[in-house]
């Protein structure tokens, strides 16, 4: 009686585990697309960011191009002095000039570095403050939409445009970041050169 007990226990078990097996499964992927780089060039606080940054940039490359004129004729007058010496080692004077001049240079070449850095890291600001209000919207339209997946269209062979959400994460992220700060990164969130 014992052993007809345990036999059927177990059997009663076994038939419990594939129930628990159902019950664990995922559900099925309701999936919507989005193109986010669709969402950065279009979206309103992208493009007056853009155009900002654009500015930044502009003013870059004119002061670059005033530190390179104003170096490159003292730069020309002493390479013809030292080609003047025919290979004869150059005074004291020449060299205090050449010394000089490459001071001039290095500090024009640090300031021109600090600049980029600094409008990278802006940029990289930029894109940090648009993807933190983009996700809770990109999850509104999801749960809207009775998602549980949101893919970038980058990331897709082909998908059906009755699952592309760009257009409603478009207005939503329009209402919720009008927008953005162009301002450097927080020194904690900046990222190493080479990463």
């Amino acid at each position: 009686m014992k052993s007809i007990l345990t036999i059927a226990a177990l059997a009663a078990s076994a038939l419990a585990i594939p129930s628990a097996a159902v019950a664990q499964r995922a559900p099925a992927a309701v999936v919507v697309v989005v193109d986010s780089d669709r969402i950065y060039r279009e979206c309103n606080a992208c493009r007056t960011a853009q155009t900002q940054l654009q500015s930044r940039v502009a003013a870059l490359q004119t002061r670059q191009q005033t530190l390179a004129n104003q170096l490159r004729p003292e730069g020309q007058a002493i390479q013809t002095a030292v080609q003047a010496l025919n290979g004869r080692a150059p005074d004291a004077a020449l060299r205090a000039r050449a010394e000089a001049f490459q001071k001039k240079q290095d500090d024009a070449n640090q300031e021109l570095g600090r600049t980029q850095q600094n409008l990278q890291s802006i940029q990289a600001n930029v894109l940090r403050q648009i993807n933190q209000r983009m996700n809770p919207v990109i999850n509104q339209v999801m749960t809207a939409r009775g998602a549980n997946l949101a893919v970038d269209t980058d990331a897709t062979l082909a998908h059906s445009a009755s699952i592309n959400v760009t257009a409603e994460v478009l207005a939503g992220l329009n209402r919720a970041l009008p927008s953005v700060s162009l301002t450097p990164l927080p020194a904690q969130q900046q990222q190493p050169q080479g990463r």
